[in-house]
């Protein structure tokens, strides 16, 4: 049952991934990519790391979708068509892939899971309190680091697409 579980959230993800690139209308491929990212989510719940799941809606179909549809809108998009006449440069960076995943199913693949036993997983169950930790103790530098890089990217965003627009009165 698992497996069948992990199938559609896999299949849906790689449908929506392809179509997140391939439509011309940018507020289609951004509802794609809404999709995608609840589809992750339920791979992560599947897996049993629901803090991981409820990130992943939050932030990401939340927050970082909401930023790519206020560029989309800001920059006033309607389509673009420079980029859907390279299929064949994506059809050349597709080949190794595709040939990865053959030899990967042609040689059985069947590793040796990596899930743990009951008692290792019982005393690992709060992972919330393990990432909180981490977080804010090993990697708070760094995290900080990319809170001011976003700050800055969206300040030098705003300065730049208001720079395109007339002031209210010179209409």
């Amino acid at each position: 049952m698992a497996q069948l579980f992990f199938g559609y959230f896999a299949g849906v993800i790689a449908i929506t991934s392809v179509l997140v690139v391939a439509l011309r209308n940018p507020v289609y491929s951004a509802l794609s990519l809404l999709i995608m990212f609840f589809h992750v989510a339920g791979l992560y719940v599947t897996l049993h790391a629901e803090f991981l799941a409820a990130v992943q809606i939050i932030v990401y179909a939340g927050a970082i979708l909401v930023l790519y549809l206020f560029v989309v809108m800001l920059l006033n998009v309607k389509q673009d068509d420079r980029y859907h006449g390279q299929w064949r440069i994506a059809a050349f960076v597709c080949v190794p892939l595709l040939l990865e995943l053959l030899v990967l199913l042609a040689s059985g693949g069947a590793a040796q899971s990596g899930l743990l036993p009951a008692q290792t997983a019982a005393d690992t169950a709060d992972n919330t309190l393990a990432i909180g930790t981490t977080l804010f103790s090993t990697y708070l530098f760094p995290f900080e680091v990319a809170s001011l890089i976003l700050l800055v990217a969206m300040i030098g965003a705003i300065i730049l697409a208001k720079r395109d627009f007339p002031e209210r009165g010179e209409m």
